[in-house]
């Protein structure tokens, strides 16, 4: 129209003329049309559907765009999707038996003090590239952490040693829970543990998560300590995480006791572990048999 106008004149065809002589509706000369983006809307909308159907492909958050009313295709959706970097996860394996396994920390649930211990096994490395193994050992009610042996090896008598240890200075559970390391079901440590009345939980093998309060605290170890320091020997490695430790039980605030320490009162064992087993084996009726 303008196009026209400007050739002939604007003086000589009125706009009346011209959109008689084009056929077009005088109004269109008056308001311009304007379509609304939407797109951002559409963005958001597919995105929240993604979010909530986490399993759900393009062309199935396409069906339910359609149904809440939006004329798109799949092609666009598609666009759209790629474009915010939308995927479906991989298929994470199922689970097995979470909560039914009886050795479980959802199954069982601590109490009180010394209701239920956990120990379980990490690992790290010093410069010179050989293996430093830790027995992290938790009381899961207090979240104290009451021994972290450092040593290059560790085997089932190491672990029963340090049981001795505590039990004299500390007292007996009524549970201690662990995986299914050849350390901890070693017929020696099991054994001896039913004779002091210790009942043992095992977590389904392959089940990190059931023995969750340990592992809670082996990453808290390695995120705030192992990762963070490299250790030139073996020693320096003892030094350094039983320093951690005494902080982590009386300085350190914990989430989940309203960020108090789990133990501020408590100041590290002056007993050796050997010294305290020779100790369970005069004074416990219970242990005696098992220690000599």
């Amino acid at each position: 129209m303008a196009y026209v106008r400007n050739s002939l004149g604007i003086e000589h065809v009125s706009e009346r003329r011209a959109c008689r002589v084009l056929g077009q509706m005088r109004s269109t000369q008056r308001r311009q049309a304007h379509v609304p983006n939407e797109e951002p809307r559409l963005i958001r909308d597919m995105v929240a559907l993604a979010t909530q159907y986490g399993r759900y492909g393009y062309r199935r958050v396409t069906a339910l765009l359609r149904r809440d009313g939006w004329k798109v295709n799949h092609k666009r959706v598609e666009r759209l999707w790629r474009q915010e970097g939308l995927k479906v996860p991989k298929r994470q394996p199922k689970r097995k038996r979470l909560c039914f396994n009886d050795g479980s920390c959802v199954r069982l649930r601590p109490a009180h003090r010394d209701h239920v211990w956990s120990y379980d096994f990490v690992q790290t490395r010093t410069h010179d590239g050989r293996p430093v193994r830790m027995l992290t050992v938790i009381d899961e009610f207090t979240r104290e952490c009451l021994a972290i042996d450092v040593a290059r090896k560790l085997t089932s008598e190491d672990v029963l040693e340090r049981l001795s240890g505590l039990f004299v200075c500390r007292g007996v559970p009524q549970h201690i829970r662990s995986d299914n390391g050849p350390e901890f079901t070693a017929t020696a440590v099991q054994d001896w543990l039913r004779r002091v009345r210790v009942k043992t939980l095992f977590i389904e093998p392959g089940s990190p998560w059931e023995n969750g309060y340990v592992e809670s605290f082996n990453g808290k170890l390695r995120d705030e300590l192992l990762d963070r320091e490299v250790f030139e020997t073996l020693l320096e490695a003892k030094v350094l995480i039983e320093r951690w430790r005494v902080e982590y039980n009386t300085i350190r605030p914990h989430s989940s006791l309203g960020y108090r320490p789990p133990a501020p009162e408590v100041r590290p064992l002056q007993r050796p572990a050997s010294a305290a087993l020779q100790q369970a084996s005069a004074a416990d009726p219970l242990t005696s048999g098992s220690l000599s």
